[in-house]
């Protein structure tokens, strides 16, 4: 299959990092646009700066159904991903989703369900993250042995708080801050870490939350994976508003023979070789939306696939789970 034909819902999150890839790949053209609820103007106006003739629809089923995309994009209000994902699955369609792609588990198994009827639809979302070259560099390092076997991971999101909209003010529209920031901390080390997730214990706290409504503003998880391994992930909204980068990523992986320590654009790395005073070389020679397009069309296997997908969603809505009721959840 060739992908040329792409679909947009909506612009929340993270619809601008698609849009940047999209300008050095002139083969894929905007072909249709849904508002789905939430506001396509700036979509729009790109399409038009662009030359791109996107045609605008008012029911995303139209759209599927007449503008016939070979992806869709995914960015509109949280509590619809979900079902603008699964109506696009069920059509033949690749899906690029906004994290998270569910918003609650009954929502989760039907669109995994969806995705056992139609194995061959691409979905991936959107863990952008993993091709910062410090993390992409963790993950080439941790895979060629450079620290042995991963025993413990500690991960940190952190971001400033700013000025959120209402549907950040509610569960039924935000998912909680768990899924929402700390997706990208859990992906880092599900996926740096590479083994298999057994229980979560969380915990989470709308204190201090500057009249956000119920929106935590600090969480926690403790995470055990087999093979008596653990990770945590610190997640945070109380990043100071002069900091010098809305974001504060960072992972350490402790390993049987090492330990490295990565950020967006550096890696530090002490093993038998290196002492952690030589700087590692970082970089990344893929991108997420070339790694879709070529999984689709044939020519590699992304990274970021349908399984990987579910399985973050999952762990995420897990760990919230478990923060709500104060108790470990297993997996």
């Amino acid at each position: 299959m060739r992908i040329e034909k792409v679909a947009m819902i909506g612009t929340r999150g993270h619809f601008r990092t698609v849009l940047r890839e999209l300008e050095s790949m002139p083969s894929l053209r905007v072909t249709a646009l849904c508002a789905g609820g939430d506001n396509i103007g700036p979509i729009a106006e790109w399409c038009r700066e662009r030359g791109h003739a996107a045609e605008a629809f008012d029911d995303h089923r139209a759209m599927l159904d007449r503008a016939k995309p070979d992806v869709l994009v995914v960015c509109g209000p949280f509590e619809s991903h979900t079902v603008h994902c699964i109506d696009a699955i069920e059509r033949g369609v690749h899906v690029i989703t906004e994290k998270p792609a569910a918003l609650n588990l009954a929502d989760l198994e039907k669109f995994t369900a969806a995705c056992e009827r139609n194995a061959s639809v691409h979905v991936a979302g959107m863990m952008f993250s993993r091709y910062d070259p410090g993390f992409w560099t963790a993950k080439k390092l941790i895979a060629a042995s450079a620290i042995g076997d991963v025993r413990l991971i500690n991960a940190r999101k952190s971001y400033r708080l700013g000025k959120r909209d209402t549907y950040y003010h509610a569960r039924e529209t935000y998912g909680g801050t768990i899924p929402w920031v700390g997706s990208h901390a859990i992906d880092w080390a599900m996926w740096l870490g590479d083994h298999k997730f057994k229980q979560v214990y969380a915990t989470h706290s709308a204190k201090e939350n500057d009249g956000n409504g119920t929106m935590e503003r600090s969480a926690l998880c403790h995470f055990t994976l087999c093979g008596e391994r653990y990770a945590s992930v610190s997640i945070d909204v109380f990043r100071p508003a002069n900091a010098p980068t809305h974001g504060d990523d960072w992972i350490r992986v402790v390993g049987s023979t090492g330990v490295l320590e990565a950020r967006p654009n550096e890696v530090k790395l002490i093993n038998p070789e290196n002492d952690g005073t030589e700087p590692v070389e970082v970089s990344c020679d893929r991108t997420f939306l070339r790694d879709f397009v070529d999984h689709v069309e044939g020519r590699s296997q992304a990274p970021i696939d349908t399984a990987a997908t579910l399985k973050l969603t999952r762990a995420c809505l897990l760990a919230r789970q478990s923060a709500d009721e104060g108790r470990a959840v297993e997996f």
